[in-house]
């Protein structure tokens, strides 16, 4: 009682609108940690802030309040891109994208502000406050990345993918890894901050040893392999065509795209050639021979596999039905194609939510009502090795590519992602995409292939390292080779159950000692 009568004063000086000012400049910084720059100790730091300021805070109110400018901060300042896609190709008049964007940002700010009230609940007595926000904020980017299909992009784990927290991926995915952030930046800022004249000496000596604990066994684990070699290199070819966005469903458009992949893919061969998805903006159906046929014909005489973007449709008599966005592999001197569904769907962009078919029809976004695939994909054989396709937003859920792992009866070896974010420019949405595929790597223990419209398209190895990657908004064919790997890690097993217990404990434990407290 005596340590928090001499701290309350301190946390009354502080004006509130200094605080939340404070608070957003925390969350601008976490943004800049993330690709293209790679920062990972800006993340914990701008964390390390936020969780200064809730040590200040006179309330639970107060603590809503900073959580969630902090996450407004953050969002607006790292998922801006979305006005382009909105605005200059959908459409949609500027004052209302850019309200779209900043409605869509305090929408996300919602989870770090729960996260943040939440750990003010508990009081700031003990090490209970520090072990609580590590478990609120695994649980509300969880919930970020589940409620409404989830949109987990810039989940604070992604900033560390060259950092030695990037050790915990195999183990507890990005939730996990973004959950003991939190607990070092608490940590950090307990040993180093004045946040309270009556800390003891002993207990900040103790909040440096887990700060130094913590990034020593992530740096550590990040020399243990989880999985190992399988068979031979693949010889691999990503495509890059640059087609440009406004041009891609226009009739000159489509005709120079399908041209342009025939000639880059039947212009060299590999054991595995990936275009981008709907890199053949028409039904698969809808190929013409002069196109279709040159690469059936390339790929029996090279022994190539081919892997098409397109869009999959079921034909009747009253027109194509059934629409999808799917992949298709074309494999050597065998007629059957291989087909991969898209089964996470874009909202407003490949399927409309209920009561919002006003918003999509202020864009003009052609293909915008998608059906969904199958969630339990078989994997692409390639020789003797098989490929986990997925399509753009998809990788993003790391908790899905797992769960297609270890369903799968003999588990890819490759993972290979196709994508199209053309609708974005050339912002930072491509380099933080990269970043998220790296993440999918150290999950998994699994190389990675993106082969991406105008960028970046790249060949990541089964350790998170870009081992080529071509220049965004460039015409180019990405040639090298990759090693396939086999074995499952911890979280491809279990997934993000490991996480959400260890964040539950944490969580539970700084509630229930609050509440003994109090």
């Amino acid at each position: 009682m005596q340590e928090m009568t001499v701290h309350a004063p301190e946390r009354r000086s502080w004006p509130a609108w200094r605080a939340r000012a404070l608070a957003g400049l925390a969350g601008i910084a976490q943004t800049l940690a993330f690709a293209p720059r790679d920062v990972w100790w800006l993340q914990l730091l701008a964390m390390a802030g936020l969780f200064a300021l809730l040590e200040r805070s006179p309330s639970r109110r107060d603590a809503l309040w900073l959580g969630g400018c902090f996450g407004v901060a953050s969002f607006v300042s790292g998922i801006w891109w979305l006005y382009i896609s909105m605005h200059t190709y959908g459409g949609m008049p500027g004052v209302m994208a850019g309200a779209a964007v900043v409605l869509f940002s305090l929408y996300l700010a919602i989870y770090p502000a729960l996260a943040a009230f939440v750990t003010r609940w508990v009081p700031a007595t003990g090490p209970w406050r520090t072990f609580a926000f590590a478990g609120a904020w695994t649980l509300a980017e969880w919930l970020r990345g589940t409620v409404f299909t989830g949109f987990p992009w810039l989940s604070p784990g992604y900033a560390h993918v060259d950092g030695p927290l990037a050790g915990f991926a195999p183990l507890l995915g990005v939730y996990g890894i973004g959950g003991l952030a939190a607990l070092t930046a608490a940590w950090f800022a307990r040993a180093v901050l004045p946040l309270n004249m009556a800390t003891r000496p002993a207990r900040r000596l103790l909040a440096v040893v887990g700060v130094l604990a913590l990034l020593g066994i992530g740096a550590g684990l990040t020399r243990h392999a989880w999985t190992t070699p399988a068979g031979q290199p693949l010889t691999v070819r990503l495509l890059q065509g640059n087609i440009p966005q406004d041009m891609k469903f226009e009739r000159a458009g489509i005709d120079h795209a399908m041209a342009l992949y025939r000639d880059m893919i039947t212009a060299a061969p590999a054991d595995l050639i990936i275009t981008p998805e709907t890199a053949f903006p028409v039904l698969l159906q809808g190929i013409p021979p002069e196109i279709a046929a040159p690469i059936r014909e390339f790929a029996d005489r090279t022994g190539s596999h081919v892997v098409l973007g397109a869009v999959g449709a079921t034909l009747t008599p009253q027109g194509p039905t059934d629409l999808t966005n799917s992949l298709f592999g074309v494999s050597p001197r065998d007629q059957t194609l291989h087909r991969y569904d898209k089964h996470h769907l874009v909202p407003f962009g490949e399927f409309v939510p209920w009561g919002f078919r006003w918003f999509v029809d202020m864009m003009h976004i052609p293909l915008g009502d998608f059906l969904r695939g199958s969630a339990t994909p078989t994997g692409f054989p390639v020789r003797d090795q098989r490929v986990a396709l997925d399509i753009c937003y998809e990788d993003l859920f790391g908790e899905e590519i797992a769960q297609a792992l270890r369903n799968m009866p003999e588990p890819a070896t490759v993972l290979a992602n196709s994508t199209n974010l053309a609708w974005f420019g050339d912002t930072i949405a491509l380099d933080q995409h990269l970043q998220i595929a790296r993440m999918r790597t150290l999950e998994t223990g699994r190389p990675m292939l993106r082969a991406t419209n105008t960028g970046t398209t790249a060949i990541i190895d089964a350790q998170g390292h870009v081992q080529g990657r071509l220049p965004a908004m460039t015409v180019g064919a990405l040639t090298g080779k990759v090693q396939p790997y086999t074995g499952l890690t911890p979280y491809v097993r279990f997934g993000n159950v490991p996480a959400l217990l260890l964040a539950l404990a944490a969580l539970g434990l700084g509630l229930i000692a609050g509440r003994r407290a109090r």
